[in-house]
């Protein structure tokens, strides 16, 4: 089953996806995980459970596949058939929005790595809460837990900021298991000033005040960046404290592209920024009680344990998932 899963993904599959456009192989890759019949086949991928608690949540394992990939909750059974432990969809934003203009992913092999400047593409809060709303009815109701990524519509002044995420807040909080707060997305201008006190407070209170008023509390977490001094990671978890956020989602892409060539504007992901994502981890680890979810440069067993010694409790798959495949939660579970 591993050849099946692993070397046969590497061998066969990913050099026919990465014969596409990125983000052509992407959207191809979605539809088909989407193609009626295909979760019985998917199903085979799955590795053994190992249920983890977390956030009063009970996760089959503790991989998870990070926001971005599966922006608008498309093809959730199919994660949870090959094997998840969680999931968690978007960015959505209060607005329907298409992104940056293309080209705008970008694949480095030989460094296991992407560039990205997508910029919160998504069919908006209402539509995503929707899909989610009819997925929870049907029989394909996926019993892993599914997190969504809340940010800041584009066109929405950063000062407004709170409200934004306030009203995308409403329509999914009743949907979702958790709601994580993207405030370290670089491809949306001025996003990242949400992690600075002040904003972040406006945000953390606007947010936490409307989940005490709902039927039920969900866990809020925060996705912050791996791009913060040490200071600004202490006042981010002060805040989150403060307002008793569940957890921190450590790290979003980064800005130093110092180890790329040729150069591309966005936020990268995969092995490069595998060191600084494991750095900022154990510094949360260290410096505070909140649960940490690690993420960034996840390729394979030891980058995994890695996260796990450094403190996470619970890691999420992006960039090493698109290179590695389904093999990967296995090699990471069975390690």
């Amino acid at each position: 089953m591993s050849g099946l899963t692993s070397a046969w993904y590497e061998q066969f599959v990913r050099p026919l996806l990465f014969a596409l456009e990125p983000e052509t192989a992407h959207h191809f890759a979605l539809r088909a995980l989407q193609f009626p019949g295909a979760l019985a086949a998917l199903r085979r991928f799955a590795p053994a459970p190992q249920p983890v608690t977390l956030f009063n949540l009970k996760f089959r394992n503790p991989l998870g596949l990070a926001a971005g990939f599966d922006k608008n909750g498309v093809a959730i059974p199919a994660w949870e058939a090959l094997g998840f432990g969680f999931v968690e969809i978007g960015t959505v934003t209060a607005k329907p929005q298409p992104g940056n203009p293309k080209p705008r992913i970008f694949r480095y092999p030989s460094q296991r790595a992407l560039i990205n400047r997508l910029g919160f593409n998504n069919d908006g809060a209402e539509v995503v809460a929707e899909r989610l709303r009819k997925l929870r009815r049907s029989s394909r109701a996926p019993s892993i837990p599914i997190g969504v990524n809340l940010g800041k519509s584009r066109v929405t002044p950063i000062e407004e900021a709170a409200a934004d995420y306030l009203f995308s807040f409403r329509l999914l909080q009743p949907l979702a298991d958790y709601i994580a707060l993207n405030v370290s997305s670089p491809n949306t201008p001025g996003l990242r000033s949400l992690q600075e006190h002040a904003a972040l407070v406006d945000l953390l209170r606007t947010i936490t005040a409307e989940n005490a008023l709902l039927p039920e509390r969900k866990p809020i977490l925060l996705k912050i960046a791996p791009d913060l001094a040490e200071v600004e990671i202490r006042e981010i978890m002060n805040a989150c404290e403060e307002f008793g956020i569940a957890g921190i989602i450590a790290t979003n892409t980064t800005l130093d592209h110092a180890a790329i060539a040729p150069d591309e504007t966005g936020g990268l992901s995969g092995e490069p920024l595998r060191a600084r994502a494991t750095e900022v981890v154990k510094f949360l680890c260290d410096h505070t009680q909140l649960p940490v979810i690690g993420v960034g440069g996840i390729c394979d067993a030891e980058s995994a344990r890695e996260k796990l010694d450094a403190g996470a409790q619970l890691l999420q798959l992006y960039t090493g998932y698109i290179y590695r495949g389904p093999g990967l939660l296995r090699e990471i579970l069975c390690a």
